[in-house]
């Protein structure tokens, strides 16, 4: 398995992909190169590479994940990473470094969506949405805490299928009444009604990644879909990636369930209109099942609590920007608002109960 740094074919620096440009920027000589640029002249194929070696590999304690040691390309530092780590940055000399044999064989990706927030839009996001967050503990927002906003390439599984619905009812629709006598007569009128259709289901999207935060990974969909590229190596130099470790299968029943269920709705929805509605069938066929494993962009930030050990996450879609979090309370800013606002307001209660 190798540990992969794309090179500038101008200078020999280390390549990253810049969401700005959607180009591949060399941070020493600046040069920008298109994909098809730099397959052109053999940037990927120049990129350096090392392997480590059989007693690199090792156990991480007690846990079930697996902690590997690569070398980096660059200055020969040891890289230490984790069972799904996919793309990360050498701590030494800070060059992204993609380890390669994670994303090959069964666990190469169909599709990727590129960056499209850079870091410093993502920052201003991030503290834009704070301005609406009054009790949020001053660290959770420094500018040391804000460096480390990071890059990340998550994996998910989309669902595509086609789905054949047909309903079959008696419905009824009142015309309108009228009185004879005593007598109040209603006027409906039955219908047999038949409803068929055909859905195109694309990219139903589940998380794969058994570490990842539920709520953080699928806070931030959707995704936009059409603009989802082929998958290619580069795009993960200069952010972090993890590869998946669940299979389509797990989601598979779930899924099913959830494309009936909508494509149900589809067709009661069709029939609304009557006052009285009798369903004598129903049914949803699901043709030309397909999985697809893609990796999408999101920005990450987490904070560790001292004061009780919980972990809080900020997270920003890396194309749309929409973003979800679950922050920490500063419970000393709370007490200063609860004293500013309801001590005086109590006391003056006081005053004008005390004259009344």
């Amino acid at each position: 398995m190798a540990a992969v740094t794309l090179k500038c074919p101008n200078c020999g620096g280390g390549l990253i992909f810049d969401p700005a440009s959607q180009k591949y920027k060399c941070e020493y000589c600046l040069s920008l190169f298109k994909q098809e640029e730099l397959e052109k002249l053999g940037g990927e194929e120049a990129a350096e590479e090392t392997k480590p070696s059989a007693a690199q590999a090792v156990q991480a304690g007690k846990t079930a994940q697996e902690a590997v040691v690569y070398n980096c390309p660059s200055c020969g530092a040891e890289i230490v990473t984790d069972e799904t780590t996919a793309a990360t940055f050498c701590f030494y000399c800070h060059n992204p470094v993609v380890l390669q044999g994670k994303l090959e064989g069964r666990y190469h990706p169909n599709y990727i969506l590129p960056f499209t927030v850079e870091k410093n839009k993502a920052r201003d996001i991030f503290l834009t949405w704070l301005k609406q967050k009054k009790f949020v503990p001053k660290d959770f927002y420094s500018p040391e805490q804000i460096e480390k906003m990071t890059g990340v390439y998550f994996p998910y599984w989309l669902y595509s299928c086609q789905a054949d619905g047909r309903l079959e009812a008696e419905g009824v629709k009142t015309q309108g009444s009228r009185v004879v006598g005593n007598t109040r007569y209603t006027d409906n009128q039955k219908f047999e009604i038949v409803r068929e259709g055909r859905m195109d289901v694309k990219n139903v999207t589940r998380n794969a990644l058994k570490k990842a935060d539920k709520k953080l990974v699928e806070g931030v969909m959707p995704f936009q879909m059409e603009e989802l590229k082929p998958f290619s190596m580069g795009y993960l130099s200069g952010f972090f990636a993890e590869k998946r470790d669940m299979e389509s299968r797990e989601f598979q029943t779930e899924v099913e369930q959830e494309v009936r269920g909508y494509a149900e709705n589809n067709l009661m929805s069709s029939v609304a209109d009557y006052s009285n509605l009798q369903v004598k069938q129903k049914s949803v066929e699901l043709s030309g099942s397909r999985w697809d494993y893609a990796l999408m962009p999101v920005w990450t930030l987490t904070y560790r609590d001292s004061s009780s050990d919980r972990i809080y996450y900020f997270a920003c879609n890396g194309q749309t920007g929409k973003v979800c979090g679950v922050l920490p309370l500063d419970k000393r800013k709370l007490a200063v608002f609860f004293a500013e606002i309801f001590v005086p307001l109590f006391a003056i209660l006081l005053v004008v109960g005390y004259f009344l």
